[in-house]
């Protein structure tokens, strides 16, 4: 969503802290680029002029120009002015209200309501255990209601039986009802949409406020339509009176200049995005995040958390066993490259971390893309069980058959079995003898600093349990160590900035170039 305005706003930056001292014509010519790159980013006029004004009334002080490092200075200046303009601290959804909590969704029609209303029931009843109970309100589009009923059986969500013939507000007043009787936590109506706005629209919505008295009315907008969406939430909140926004399709080739106008002209936060089309997918908005990833600084904690919810514990318990018997085959490796697909592939990896996403091309152009992830997995399913276990069994014949089975060549298995071979050697020293091997001692050592005790036989932390105020500690640690600063990279490796082992920079041992064993860039000149 904001490749472009990252691309963009990082050259920019880039420019000025590279230079020992800046003026004032200097940090101008900066903010007119920064103003254009906003503009053509689909970002309202009025919140991209109050931006530039506020960045250049403290980039002008003489502290900034006189500093040790001015152009740095800027950089912070502009990412607390992003964070300011995207709502400052994130805000969930407000449950805090007797039970039934009415929720109440509205927006055009297209924009996703359904499918956000079925993602919000199923993110409360599997991540807050809450008993959540779904009723539609559209009574206008064909089979909405049938939708929803079957989003309800697909995630277990209770959905409020049709009855043919009733009003929306007779629906809301029914819902609310029953979720009374049922001992639900959460009601969430999911209400009519239009082609664009009209009076009729309007007044329903208000009498079907007046009937439920939703705690909260969530205004789902698609992110592609631009500035349509911000004109929307003006009215919306004119008329209803909404308390939050719901941005879906964020994970498309939109511009993203409606995210970044909503909550400034608004002034409602942004309370969840939708990634996807996955039920899974739906996240919460949380400014500085987002703002760390326009600005390339990456965004530590997302992936943590991304990797608290993707990982299967069970799994990661027998992996960290296998490593401490320093084994690991081909079944393990494919293991692996699925939990990388899970977490969103090298691209949605490499997007979150700091000082990476300007390397998404550079790897797509040296084939590292995520379809050689589907390759590398139909070469190992290709291979039988015991090749798998014993990859030393693969002959020149055997190779002949798995090529023709995984629809690739000799040359791509090597390539495999280089890699396997060298992430091996790997574990083998990872896993090695004493104080329990490198890898515990790397991983205790690391969850110690970061206060969030031992996990899996004292190595790697459990993410599925970490307090979202450990996460927090983990951003500033990371950030203390460099991650999070612009060009800062990743300690101890080196080459470009941000560099992982093999894309340019120095490489850990035994992965020989390339992100785990992948074959490397070629490093710079």
């Amino acid at each position: 969503m904001f490749e472009n305005l990252q691309d963009r706003l990082g050259s920019i930056l880039n420019g000025l802290t590279g230079r020992g001292a800046l003026s004032e014509a200097d940090v101008s010519a900066a903010l007119r680029e920064v103003r254009r790159a906003l503009l053509e980013a689909d970002v309202a006029l009025d919140v991209v002029r109050s931006f530039t004004d506020r960045v250049r009334e403290k980039a002008v002080g003489a502290e900034i120009l006189k500093s040790i490092k001015p152009g740095q200075m800027v950089v912070k200046i502009v990412h607390d002015e992003l964070i300011e303009m995207l709502g400052g601290e994130g805000v969930g959804i407000d449950l805090h209200a007797p039970a039934p909590v009415v929720v109440m969704m509205v927006g055009l029609q297209g924009s996703g309501k359904t499918t956000t209303t079925a993602k919000i029931a199923n993110r409360l009843s599997t991540r807050d255990k809450k008993k959540v109970l779904m009723a539609s309100l559209d009574t206008r589009r064909p089979a909405a209601q049938e939708q929803l009923r079957q989003l309800g059986a697909q995630t277990n969500i209770d959905t409020l039986p049709v009855i043919a013939g009733q009003s929306p507000t007779d629906i809301a007043a029914r819902a609310v009802q029953a979720a009374r009787l049922g001992g639900h936590d959460v009601v969430i109506l999911d209400t009519a949409g239009r082609t664009h706005i009209d009076e009729p629209l309007m007044v329903e919505m208000a009498d079907i406020k007046k009937r439920s008295n939703p705690h909260e009315i969530l205004l789902v907008a698609d992110s592609l339509t631009g500035q349509d969406a911000v004109n929307l939430a003006r009215n919306f909140d004119e008329r209803v009176g909404i308390t939050g926004l719901v941005l879906t399709r964020m994970d498309g080739d939109g511009r993203g200049g409606a995210a970044l106008s909503m909550r400034a002209v608004t002034g409602k936060p942004i309370k969840l995005i939708g990634v996807g089309e996955k039920m899974s997918e739906l996240e919460e908005f949380h400014p500085r995040r987002i703002a760390d990833r326009i600005l390339g600084m990456g965004d530590i904690v997302s992936l943590v958390e991304r990797a608290a919810e993707n990982i299967d514990a069970e799994k990661a318990a027998a992996m960290a066993a296998k490593m401490a018997k320093g084994k690991f085959d081909l079944n393990d490796l494919a293991d692996q490259l699925r939990q990388m697909q899970k977490m969103g592939g090298m691209g949605g990896i490499m997007g979150m971390m700091p000082g990476m996403a300007g390397m998404k091309d550079k790897m797509a152009a040296a084939g590292l893309d995520d379809k050689l992830f589907g390759r590398q997995i139909a070469i190992i399913q290709s291979m039988t069980k015991a090749e798998r276990a014993n990859p030393d069994l693969l002959k020149h014949s055997r190779k002949k058959r798995i090529a023709a089975g995984s629809g690739t060549d000799a040359a791509a298995i090597n390539k495999l079995l280089k890699m396997h071979r060298q992430m091996a050697d790997m574990m083998k020293m990872m896993g090695g003898k004493g104080k329990g091997g490198l890898m515990k001692q790397m991983m205790g050592g690391l969850a110690g600093k970061m206060g969030l005790g031992g996990g899996m036989g004292g190595g790697m932390p459990d993410l599925s349990n970490i307090d979202p105020r450990q996460l927090e500690a983990l951003q500033k640690q990371a950030e203390g160590a460099g991650l999070g600063k612009p060009g800062g990279g990743m300690p101890g490796l080196g080459g470009l900035p941000g560099g992982l082992p093999g894309l340019g920079g120095a490489k850990l041992p035994g992965l020989g170039g390339g992100f785990p064993g992948l074959p490397g860039l070629p490093k710079k000149k």
